[in-house]
């Protein structure tokens, strides 16, 4: 079954997938699907080696405290991370012929490309909304955010391990939609909801294999999911609803690469994964292995049209909470304040 081999596979010890030794991929769970980077496939005869994680602050610890890969893949708000501690250097983009593909918009940040160069690659997109039991959850109680508080769910609910989507739901369900700007007030009122959500929590998952394993087993009924625990669910026949739109919002994400400075494996091989991933055909691949969303616009227009795209990742009339860069600093302040409420403090 495919949900409990990624499970395994996350859990291994690192390295976890070993193949090509020359080129060493520290990544999210589930991303080492070869057709995603078919074209590094195809070049090299093997898939990199993978070594996975399931939070981007473990990774980054990991590779702080000296854990050696090449190229790893953080989502936007962690970049700054990676550059403040010296770890990444910028990539070399006239070996990128796709990179002027790479839709502007993520790439609108000073954290990300400046007079040094290019420090990230994005490569991918998501969603963070309520997956739900369509058999036993009513339209009704997901229609708003407070279906993670409602007293119907208590020990029936899943959150991510990971701080910033479980701040993205608690800032969405108390009214702020921007974390860019954040003052402590707000800060106290999500810190607030959080702990009354936390009351209803069965359990937080560590990648998206746990999220689907847990609702499959019929452990909990509710989670505040990515896209990918969606599309597992749905090739398990699992009766689940993605409700984007409550009446609070959901929230976004975007992903991609960073160059780890003297990495161990072959530098041009690099190079070539990234080309790999932003060929137009890796669209279809990431849609339909993870559900998620292509940075190249190129990539995108050969998927517009398909129904991942039309309901999981179309425009939506409710707020949006977006995942980009914020204060190194508030991020520091959240991690902190989400370990003492799973602590139960």
């Amino acid at each position: 079954m495919r949900l409990l081999t990624t499970t395994i596979l996350a859990a291994a010890a690192l390295p976890a997938y070993a193949a090509d030794p020359q080129l060493t991929v520290f990544d999210w769970a589930g991303f080492e699907e070869p057709s995603i980077f078919q074209g590094y496939v195809d070049k090299h005869g093997d898939s990199p080696t993978f070594a996975f994680y399931g939070d981007d602050d473990e990774a980054f610890q990991k590779v702080a405290s000296g854990f050696r890969a090449d190229v790893v893949h953080p989502c936007s708000q962690m970049v700054s991370k990676y550059r403040d501690a010296g770890l990444i250097e910028p990539w070399d983009t006239a070996k990128i012929p796709n990179f002027d593909k790479i839709d502007e918009r993520f790439l609108d940040s000073e954290v990300f490309r400046d007079d040094q160069g290019v420090w990230f690659i994005p490569t991918d997109w998501g969603a963070t909304a309520i997956a739900y039991n369509s058999e036993t959850v009513p339209t009704e109680d997901v229609s708003t955010l407070e279906v993670f508080t409602n007293p119907k769910y208590q020990g029936r609910t899943s959150l991510p391990d990971s701080s910033d989507d479980v701040w993205a739901l608690a800032y969405l369900a108390t009214g702020t939609t921007d974390w860019t700007d954040v003052t402590d007030e707000q800060f106290a009122a999500a810190a607030d909801w959080l702990r009354k959500a936390h009351q209803n929590v069965a359990a937080y998952w560590a990648d998206p294999s746990e999220q689907a394993q847990l609702m499959a087993s019929g452990a909990v009924d509710v989670a505040w999911s990515w896209n990918d625990g969606v599309v597992y669910l749905q090739e398990d026949n699992y009766p689940v609803g993605f409700q984007r739109e409550a009446k609070e919002g959901s929230s976004t994400f975007f992903c991609g690469f960073v160059n780890v400075k003297d990495g161990p494996g072959d530098e041009e091989r690099a190079y070539d994964f990234i080309n790999a991933w932003l060929e137009p055909t890796a669209g279809k691949a990431l849609l339909d292995t993870i559900g998620y969303g292509h940075t190249s616009t190129e990539a995108m227009e050969t998927i517009k049209d398909e129904p991942a795209v039309t309901e999981g990742l179309a425009e939506i009339d409710v707020p949006v909470l977006a995942q980009t860069p914020n204060d190194p600093e508030q991020r520091q302040k959240q991690l902190a304040e989400f370990e003492k409420i799973k602590a139960g403090f």
